[in-house]
C-alpha cells in the first residue's frame, strides 16, 4: 500500500520529501513528483514533510487515477534523491484546484 503524490503537488514541486525517503522511490516531473508504488515501503515518513500536503497512502478513498498516474510517469522520470528548491511561484499554487487539468506537465524534470 504505497503512497501517492496528488494534484497540490502541482506546480508547488517541493522536493523536501525526498530526503527522507529510504528507498528512494520520488521520480521528477517538469513540475511535479511522483512516487514508483512498486518501490515504495509504505513508511510514511515522506507524507509530513510535504508542505503542500500533496502526500497521500493510496488506502484514501478517490486516489485510484492518482495511483495510475504516478506509477506511468515513475516510469518515464528520472529518480530524485536530494532536494531542490521549489518553484519561486510555488506559494501562489498551494491550494490550487484542478491542477491536473490546467496545468499538469507530462515533461520529465531534471533528476539528480
Amino acid at each position: 500500500m504505497p503512497y501517492v503524490v496528488t494534484d497540490n503537488c502541482i506546480k508547488c514541486k517541493f522536493t523536501d520529501c525526498v530526503e527522507v525517503c529510504p528507498v528512494d522511490c520520488f521520480y521528477e516531473g517538469e513540475n511535479m513528483l511522483v512516487i514508483h508504488p512498486d518501490e515504495c515501503i509504505d513508511c510514511g515518513v515522506c507524507e509530513p514533510e510535504c508542505p503542500a500536503e500533496a502526500i497521500k497512502p493510496d488506502t484514501e478513498p478517490g486516489l485510484e487515477k492518482w495511483l495510475k498516474l504516478n506509477a506511468e510517469y515513475a516510469e518515464k522520470w528520472p529518480n530524485i534523491t536530494v532536494r531542490k528548491d521549489a518553484p519561486a511561484d510555488a506559494a501562489e499554487f498551494d491550494g490550487v484546484a484542478n491542477k491536473l487539468e490546467t496545468h499538469f506537465s507530462a515533461a520529465p524534470g531534471e533528476g539528480d
